[in-house]
């Protein structure tokens, strides 16, 4: 009950305390269409952002892209396509992205989805061998201070844009 308080006092007032502290909430963004200072981010490729995944909904900001700001701590800027391995790899070290939680808005997520995970969450899946693909025209450039180019080249799952680099030679 406290934090539900909490939270609409924030928003009401832009501040909240902590035992005697006061904490300004200068950015606070409650809602996801409040996000202003987020557009024209690139990829890791030096290219405009695209789109991650509009079902689900992703990014730390549910604008369905891989956007962030001084307010995304955790840095949600690579957008992986979940497998069921880096699922299990999540959910051991606490990240549970299976789970659904309606109440969140968040629909659990099932192999093959997109979404635009941790760079520091994606970077310990890397070094535990579980990680997974990556779409690096997705994938936010802020991914490359947690995550060296080469792992997520490594992992890249991106479809080229000319299909004919898998015709056959013949």
């Amino acid at each position: 009950m406290i934090a539900v308080r909490v939270k609409v006092e924030a928003r009401r007032i832009g501040w909240f305390t902590i035992g005697t502290t006061r904490v300004a909430l200068g950015g606070f963004r409650p809602y996801a269409g409040h996000v202003d200072q987020n557009v024209n981010q690139n990829n890791v490729l030096g290219e405009p952002l695209e789109v991650c995944s509009l079902e689900p909904l992703t990014g730390f900001y549910r604008d369905g892209f891989t956007n962030t700001g001084p307010e995304d701590i955790g840095s949600h800027t690579v957008c992986a396509v979940v497998t069921a391995e880096f699922l299990e790899h999540q959910k051991s070290i606490g990240n549970d992205l299976s789970t659904p939680h309606p109440q969140f808005g968040f629909p659990g997520l099932k192999p093959g989805d997109r979404w635009g995970v941790c760079a520091g969450r994606w970077l310990q899946a890397f070094h535990d061998g579980v990680a997974a693909p990556v779409v690096l025209k997705a994938t936010n450039e802020a991914a490359l201070f947690a995550v060296p180019i080469e792992a997520l080249n490594e992992h890249a799952a991106d479809v080229p844009d000319d299909p004919s680099v898998f015709a056959d030679g013949d």
